[in-house]
């Protein structure tokens, strides 16, 4: 047989046989004294048999250590291998459809989203329309940070928003806090009214919201804001005026985290 007659009997292309050649999966024939390979039932049988495997989803690295006379490790084992790998791939792809559902079923599917199915309900309560502009700015960094995070961060984040949004009235402060920040799009950092934002910012968070989080190193002097950073590139997002604000609330979130702290009086 020559190779395309052999790849059309196994049902591959002659492309692959020429590759598994390459790799040394499949001895190569002598080539006749009219310059072709003469292909035996041996190869068809070999190829065959790489066909099967590869359809069970083994790599072609695992093929070859099946195939190897001096692998040491039989076909059993490898299968054994890949059947866990496989349940891992189910597992994944079911956690995977769940979390889909669960969006599609909420309907709730925020802007910014996907998002999980936590983050996309909480966005539900605090979304009222119209709303500032920066809102809208605000839940993009959220979604981020929760993209990002490690699971423990992003569980604390996750608490930090549900305690926010269980607050009677929480959604009422938190968009006059967003028009106040509106307001000072082009405003000087100077401004008196970027304290009064950073306030209302920082109140819209109750005292529970902030267990757990780790605050430490991000007040205006920490090392996120001198060296660049995750907080340096969040805050170059905003007008001079508004990066001043959201700087001054991070300050007075960290002081109200501390022990013996708790909400400092407007003008401290």
């Amino acid at each position: 047989m020559r190779i395309g007659e052999l790849a059309a009997a196994v049902g591959v292309t002659t492309r692959t046989v020429r590759h598994y050649h390459h790799l040394g999966l499949l001895p190569e024939p002598e080539r006749r004294p009219n310059g072709y390979r003469d292909y035996g039932l041996r190869h068809a049988v070999a190829l065959a048999r790489i066909r099967r495997l590869t359809e069970l989803g083994l790599g072609l690295t695992e093929v070859r250590d099946v195939l190897a006379d001096d692998a040491g490790r039989d076909l059993a084992e490898v299968l054994a291998e890949l059947d866990d790998d496989l349940a891992r791939q189910e597992a994944a792809i079911r956690a995977r459809r769940l979390r889909l559902r669960a969006l599609l079923d909420g309907g709730r599917m925020p802007a910014e989203g996907p998002v999980s199915p936590e983050l996309a309900a909480i966005f539900g309560e605090m979304t009222r329309h119209p709303e500032p502009a920066i809102a809208a700015k605000d839940r993009e960094m959220i979604a981020l940070l929760e993209t990002v995070a490690a699971p423990e961060d992003r569980e604390r984040l996750l608490s930090a928003l549900r305690a926010t949004a269980d607050v009677p009235g929480a959604l009422e402060r938190t968009q006059a806090a967003y028009t106040l920040l509106d307001e000072l799009a082009d405003a000087d950092p100077a401004d008196p009214r970027v304290e009064e934002a950073a306030h209302a910012l920082a109140d819209c968070l109750p005292d529970e919201a902030l267990t757990g989080l780790d605050l430490d190193g991000l007040g205006p002097d920490g090392p996120e804001t001198n060296g660049g950073g995750f907080l340096s590139a969040f805050l170059d997002e905003f007008p001079p005026a508004q990066s001043a604000a959201a700087l001054r609330t991070i300050q007075l979130l960290v002081d109200r985290a501390r022990p013996g702290h708790g909400r400092p009086e407007r003008g401290r």
